[in-house]
């Protein structure tokens, strides 16, 4: 008996570190500023999950190389509860992070965030 429970306790236990957070995965940014997108890829990092620029577009939607890549664009972000999520955000064509505020609705992200009072709309990101 005594073995039995150890093992469903481990099960249990595993289970847990291998579930995926559903914001974690490929995301599409939308054109910034400058008409650049680009492909951020969410994962865990320590307690929170990080997003790190893997790939870049320019406006016609070619691939480029950028200083950008791998960077980390998502810091600190944690569930807040209902989809949303609470980090921050860094903006390459303003090269500002902002406090952010990430709502998760299946395979859409919406992205705001704020810095010194100055809020700005980050647009929908798509799961890629």
């Amino acid at each position: 008996m005594k073995r039995t429970l150890i093992t469903f306790a481990a099960i249990v236990g595993f289970a847990g570190v291998a579930a995926a957070d559903p914001l974690e995965g490929n995301w599409r940014t939308p054109a910034d500023d400058n008409g650049n997108s680009g492909i951020v890829q969410v994962a865990p990092c320590g307690a929170a999950l990080c997003g790190t620029l893997v790939q870049a577009f320019d406006a016609g939607g070619n691939s480029i190389q950028t200083p950008n890549i791998g960077r980390q664009i998502i810091s600190n972000t944690t569930p807040a509860g209902g989809g949303e999520y609470r980090g921050q955000v860094w903006s390459p064509d303003r090269d500002k992070t902002y406090n952010s505020r990430l709502q998760l609705n299946g395979n859409r992200l919406a992205v705001s965030g704020c810095v010194l009072g100055i809020c700005r709309d980050g647009g929908t990101w798509t799961r890629n």
